[in-house]
């Protein structure tokens, strides 16, 4: 068998999430479709680098996959881009070695979240980012994201259902940029892994600070004390972007 590589973008809209499930159109299942009539009707399985939920977009999600022999690069890619449905894309395979697991390979991970804070919101960006029509004090959510920088354990910000049971991450990039020409806020978060819906929950929790709601000094609460409770909502999954996924070397 022959271990396969794949850098793939897909508009999460019409996907109940990037994982195979009973009766739902997923974005795993229309991948293995296409694998199935590239390899000759046997089932071919893939692994991806992460389980995006419902509604969340990716521009480099990484997946791996075994083939029975070895195919022409880029044939097998564009065989797989123009084969599989239109709202997936895929940027590039590679051959890798057969121990290369696109999960457990120790790797970092960069998302994106983008908030529309238009009154009325923009409606073709409705599918694409979280609408906020409140005021925020951008000055209040840059102080506060710093805090999320570091080594912490994220359990206070980490989704009921969690299955891990070491919440301890390491955030080396949290910031936010404000383009006032299309009034929306972007969210970047880099890390060695990240929890159940956390990006999420630091958006909804950061938005909640930004509107006076919360005060700076939140989210070093809800780090020491690991309660959810003190956080703020679980923003919703249009904004989201699992923008970049880097493997060590």
């Amino acid at each position: 068998m022959v271990r396969y590589k794949a850098i793939v973008s897909y508009d999460g809209s019409n996907f109940s999430g990037f994982q195979k499930q009973v009766q739902v159109r997923t974005v795993q299942e229309e991948i293995e479709k296409t694998l199935l009539r590239l390899n000759s009707g046997k089932e071919v399985k893939i692994h991806g680098a992460g389980r995006t939920d419902a509604g969340v977009h990716a521009y480099g999600q990484v997946i791996h996959f075994d083939l029975p022999q070895e195919r022409d690069l880029e044939k097998l890619r564009f065989g797989l881009d123009t084969q599989t449905a239109e709202d997936i894309d895929v940027i590039k395979v590679e051959q890798v070695a057969d121990d290369f697991h696109a999960r457990y390979q120790k790797h970092s991970k960069t998302y994106e979240f983008l908030v529309d804070l238009g009154r009325p919101k923009n409606p073709l960006m409705r599918h694409y980012a979280t609408h906020f029509p409140y005021p925020i004090d951008f000055s209040a959510i840059e102080a506060a994201i710093e805090k999320l920088q570091g080594t912490h354990d994220f359990t206070g910000f980490t989704a009921a259902g969690a299955s891990v049971e070491n919440k301890v991450r390491t955030i080396s990039r949290a910031d936010v940029e404000k383009d006032d020409k299309i009034g929306f806020l972007i969210f970047t978060f880099t890390g060695n892994g990240f929890l159940y819906k956390q990006v999420r929950n630091m958006v909804g929790t950061l938005l909640k600070i930004g509107n006076g709601r919360m005060p700076i000094d939140q989210i070093d609460r809800i780090l020491e004390s690991g309660d959810r409770n003190l956080a703020g909502p679980t923003a919703a999954g249009n904004g989201l972007y699992l923008k970049e996924i880097i493997y060590d070397d």
